[in-house]
């Protein structure tokens, strides 16, 4: 098989705006972010500022000057070399092989708060081992008909944030503000606020999904910035709009992470046969969303964990590709086969559908932040041995501003990986850290075995 595989012009400017949004904008995020309180919404602005706009810029100029299948493998490559490039590879590619679990096991939750209530942990697997397959299909299908599958979750997405918010508006006149937003609630106690950043972090990476596809688009060099600053505009816009709406309804102590969403939507739109009816129908699709959060990132993933096979840097088993697709077949079905393993490992000891997502959820967090801290590395390096390299896009301002815009990208990323390791109040979490660290090291296995089976390798 040819390593070398053209792929079509298939994307638009459009497609990957809702991919982007797709990606980014999370529901779960809404009812986490709004349990900090009111300074939340001080928490998303800052961060927006010296975090969400700089790396969203970062990613435009990186995906407009290098705008080749792989995203951050090909970045962190060109700038360290391929075993650094292998190693974040492996943590953004067996990150999302975990958390994928962990948004389905969520799914499984959402249903049965529903449509059955009694349903047993058991049945809610079973449900997340289907959909993780549902997905690896969504995967090996031409990226044509598979857009599709995270533009309408992004679509869908966005309907819902705005019906939060809308519903917020008709509430606070009817009932007033459950959290009164003043100076005082917005001011953030430096403790308290620190421990939710992690959190909001989380929420507000993914741009370097644009990139990932970009062979297939029709015109990178303007479609890729246009898609991320387009997109970041309404990421943004509706996470700070959306947790107020949240904290417009319910008090702080009665908002529940899972069942926070489905809460906010029946105090606003609940009470009549028309309203309940209504509520369900949202209900249904954020289902649908969590299921297209998963196929956005196994997506965007999959093509990364390929690109690392066929230079050597991963395992070739990554790299088998569809020869008349030309998709990610190889990297789709081991993600499958890990998700599946994970979900009855952890749910064989779990005793509830929020403990087995938290499981899963909690230490997969770090390793998705690792290769982060590469990319932002890598632009600041790529910016200084390869300076010549046309640009179609930069980052405003001098070459200190860029430096300046790289660093505390990676700081604040750094603080947030310190942040899940140790709580503040609640110490080291030894199972994040021993699972990070599990993770980290099955990863140096698989790529010291990559190099040494290599073409030419003795």
């Amino acid at each position: 098989m040819s390593d070398t595989i053209v792929h079509p012009k298939t994307l638009r400017q459009r497609d990957m705006v809702l991919f982007t949004v797709s990606a980014i904008l999370l529901l779960e995020t809404l009812a986490g972010a709004a349990s900090a309180g009111v300074s939340s919404v001080f928490w998303w602005c800052f961060l927006g500022v010296v975090f969400f706009i700089p790396f969203a810029l970062i990613s435009a100029e990186m995906g407009c000057a290098y705008p080749e299948q792989g995203g951050i493998y090909a970045w962190i490559r060109d700038a360290f070399g391929g075993r650094w490039a292998s190693r974040a590879t492996w943590c953004y590619w067996v990150n999302t092989a975990v958390w994928i679990p962990s948004i389905f096991i969520m799914w499984g939750g959402v249903f049965a708060q529903m449509f059955a209530p009694d349903m047993a942990l058991g049945w809610q697997i079973a449900l997340g081992i289907a959909l993780t397959w549902l997905a690896v299909g969504v995967n090996v299908i031409t990226l044509d008909a598979g857009k599709w599958v995270p533009n309408l979750g992004a679509i869908i997405k966005v309907i819902i944030f705005l019906a939060i918010i809308g519903g917020a508006l008709v509430y606070i006149q009817d009932n007033g503000m459950a959290n009164p937003i003043t100076l005082a609630s917005l001011t953030p106690t430096w403790g308290e606020g620190l421990q939710y950043l992690p959190l909001l972090i989380y929420g507000m990476l993914g741009f370097e999904l644009v990139s990932a596809g970009s062979e297939e688009m029709r015109n990178p060099a303007t479609d890729v910035p246009r898609a991320i600053l387009y997109s970041g505009g309404i990421i943004i816009t509706l996470y700070i709009l959306g947790t107020i709406a949240v904290l417009a309804a319910v008090p702080i102590a009665d908002i529940d992470l899972v069942e926070g969403l489905l809460d906010t939507l029946s105090l606003f739109f609940g009470g009549s046969a028309i309203g309940d009816a209504l509520v369900t129908l949202m209900g249904v699709g954020a289902l649908y969303v969590f299921f297209a959060n998963g196929v956005t990132w196994a997506l965007g993933c999959n093509r990364a964990a390929a690109e690392a096979a066929l230079e050597g840097e991963l395992p070739r088993a990554f790299a088998m590709e569809s020869k008349t697709r030309g998709t990610p077949i190889g990297a789709a079905v081991l993600m499958g086969l890990v998700s599946t393993s994970v979900l009855l490992l952890y749910g064989l000891q779990s005793g509830s559908t929020s403990d087995l997502f938290w499981d899963l959820f909690a230490f997969s967090a770090v390793i998705f932040l690792l290769p982060y801290v590469g990319m932002a590395m890598a632009f600041m390096r790529m910016r200084i041995i390869d300076a010549d390299h046309p640009r179609p896009y930069r980052v405003p301002g001098n070459q200190l501003t860029a430096m300046g815009f790289g660093t505390v990208c990676a700081l604040i990323l750094l603080l947030s990986i310190a942040l899940f390791i140790y709580s503040p109040g609640d110490g080291v979490q030894l199972p994040v850290l021993v699972g990070a660290l599990v993770t980290l090291a099955i990863g140096e296995i698989v790529i010291r075995f990559a190099e040494n089976h290599r073409p030419g390798n003795s």
